[in-house]
């Protein structure tokens, strides 16, 4: 419990991207926060439990509350969820990888937190994301992250035709993600689609050790295209005028 406030903070807590060490990408300030919190709320359960488990929390998950947040989980629940840091004990929230509240639905219990008064604390950790932007060479400055692009061949061209055209019209790297088994799909579709000038950035397995992160030209893509199937990834593209 958190004694020097009424109520209890909701903690931000970066997970993995995938099987490492906690101590080779989490700094110690996630591990003092895993042995004191005893309420979670967590994108996907078993994921969280695996997660505590290797950050080495101290105690058997009978005496730890979850509580699911899906895209299915009503306002209701949610309010429900910050029961316990109203009551004045710290709650952690945990995306299924990566940062909380990055392309996952954690913003809407943070918001419920800002407007119930509970005092929101981000903790450092890794992002797939930011860290293939920043690894890309391509710009920084002004960047779109997008999420998933459409499933459908024809609406998944038509997205990629118009990232591109903004990259170029706005200088920006446009950043996308999609589900492992699709990568292939989808990296197809850049490479036939974006002209041959467009940089485009493959970064996959992120901190992992077969980490694989390069930015090249579609051109030189189509040349030699890598096998990323069932390999979690983010695209990056820039056009140039």
């Amino acid at each position: 419990m958190n004694k020097e406030t009424k109520a209890g903070r909701l903690y931000l807590i970066p997970t993995l991207l995938g099987d490492v060490a906690p101590a080779s990408v989490l700094p110690a300030s996630v591990f003092n926060v895993v042995n004191r919190v005893r309420h979670y709320i967590a994108e996907d359960l078993r994921s969280a439990r695996r997660f505590l488990k290797k950050a080495g929390i101290p105690v058997q998950f009978d005496n730890v509350k979850f509580y699911l947040l899906n895209k299915y989980t009503d306002d209701e629940e949610l309010q429900n969820f910050l029961s316990g840091a109203a009551r004045g004990y710290d709650t952690g929230l945990l995306s299924e990888a990566g940062m909380p509240c990055i392309a996952d639905p954690g913003s809407r219990i943070v918001a419920m937190a800002h407007d119930s008064g509970i005092r929101v604390v981000p903790l450092t950790g890794p992002s797939s994301i930011m860290l293939a932007l920043m690894s890309s060479g391509l710009t920084g400055q002004s960047f779109v992250f997008h999420g998933y692009l459409p499933v459908k061949p024809d609406g998944r061209n038509q997205a990629i035709r118009k990232l591109e055209a903004d990259s170029i019209e706005h200088s920006q790297s446009q950043i996308f993600m999609e589900t492992p088994y699709r990568n292939k799909k989808v990296l197809e579709s850049v490479i036939s689609v974006c002209k041959p000038s467009t940089r485009l950035c493959i970064a996959c397995d992120i901190t992992l050790a077969s980490e694989y992160i390069l930015t090249r030209r579609v051109s030189d893509w189509q040349k030699d295209i890598p096998d990323i199937h069932k390999r979690p990834a983010i695209f990056i593209i820039q056009g140039e005028r």
